[in-house]
């Protein structure tokens, strides 16, 4: 069943001292319409998703679902946004937990380490999923998955350039680039675990990238 807006005391008393406008009904219920549908994009595709797959999981009416959401392409995006949210907000906290560029980017490695097991109940890589789905076709959605890629890359690129600043990785490095490298070393690793169903490869790919840290980055 779908939230209601009957808050606790608790809650009550949060929204007041922070100042936060409290969710509405309707906005509760497109959260919830999402969580519930996220997966089942991601497992199934774009395309492959029905309304009657969309409307037995939030156990909600074809009118309800679009009294939220306009038509099943802005669902799509919105379920792909949760999906990548929940993968990018998990690693950039383990990242923000450190302070130099190197420990940031062994973080992300980490992390990456266990990310097919990770991903299993998203029903796989959601970069991976709908790019693969969408990309002849669809290009609103497929956009959103050029973006992520894109802010990844640039992500990436950042903190090589912290390492130089900080002066421990050496100053010619080409940050553009090897934001990107990294990036296409972790994505192609990801496609090759994802369809051996092994881990093997994306840790390989992992301990390839750490050693190109120390090797190829550090002074």
């Amino acid at each position: 069943m779908p939230p209601q807006n009957n808050y606790s005391l608790y809650q009550l008393v949060y929204f007041y001292i922070f100042a936060i406008e409290m969710p509405t009904k309707a906005q509760l219920t497109s959260k919830f319409i999402v969580e519930q549908v996220a997966p089942v994009f991601n497992k199934l595709g774009y395309e492959a998703t029905s309304m009657a797959d969309i409307t037995k999981v939030t156990g909600l009416t074809k009118g309800a679902i679009y009294g939220n959401f306009k038509n099943k392409e802005e669902l799509a995006i919105a379920a792909f946004n949760h999906n990548i949210r929940k993968v990018v907000f998990l690693v950039a906290d383990k990242m923000n937990l450190e302070k130099t560029a190197e420990n940031k980017l062994f973080a992300m490695t980490k992390f990456y380490k266990t990310y097919y097991t990770f991903t299993l109940e998203l029903g796989g890589c959601p970069l991976l999923n709908v790019g693969v789905d969408t990309n002849n076709f669809n290009s609103q959605l497929h956009a959103r998955v050029i973006l992520v890629l894109k802010k990844l890359q640039q992500n990436v690129a950042v903190i090589i350039q912290q390492g130089i600043d900080e002066k421990i990785f050496k100053s010619n490095l080409d940050t553009q680039k090897l934001g990107s490298r990294i990036v296409s070393l972790i994505q192609g690793a990801i496609f090759t675990t994802t369809m051996l169903k092994d881990p093997t490869p994306l840790i390989d790919m992992m301990d390839f990238i750490e050693r190109m840290i120390n090797t190829d980055f550090k002074l």
